[in-house]
């Protein structure tokens, strides 16, 4: 039998409509922002950086925290997964960097928006974030990274 329906997925399903938007006017797969998880040097730094500023809550193994899709008691939402099971793999390079960056809040413009997230404006560079990035997407399946690739293509044919 499937899992229960989660009252909160409608918020959700709305925030990934909104951000979804705003990507396709943001000037989405911008070159400054594109994902390197073939290049090993790369890879090797993002895995070191993840270990260090994001594994704590995504987990070491990109799990995510347990029962992530239900949201705390003070209406946040659980770290997702970043694993071929979670929806990052959803998201195209530039609103990932851009999540990473400057907070989910600001990245897809809801002002009201709480996340436990942090914002690594200030802690790591353009390049650092790209790293991470970067490791996380080499660490999916072969098939997941060229869903994701198609989709990033998508989206820069349509905001030339």
């Amino acid at each position: 039998m499937g899992k229960a329906f989660k009252p909160w997925s409608w918020f959700f399903g709305i925030l990934l409509m909104v951000a979804a938007g705003l990507y396709a006017v943001s000037g989405a797969g911008s070159a400054d922002s594109q994902l390197q998880p073939d290049d090993e040097t790369m890879v090797r730094q993002g895995g070191e950086i993840y270990a260090q500023s994001c594994a704590s809550c995504h987990g070491a193994d990109l799990k995510g925290e347990e029962d992530w899709q239900s949201p705390n008691d003070d209406g946040t939402l659980k770290a997702p997964p970043h694993d071929e099971t979670g929806h990052t793999w959803h998201h195209a390079d530039d609103l990932l960097f851009r999540v990473t960056k400057f907070g989910t809040a600001k990245a897809v413009g809801l002002d009201d928006f709480q996340s436990n997230m942090p914002v690594f404006d200030e802690t790591l560079t353009d390049r650092e974030i790209i790293a991470v990035l970067s490791w996380i997407k080499a660490q999916w399946p072969d098939e997941i990274r060229e869903r994701h690739d198609m989709m990033n293509e998508r989206a820069r044919n349509t905001n030339q």
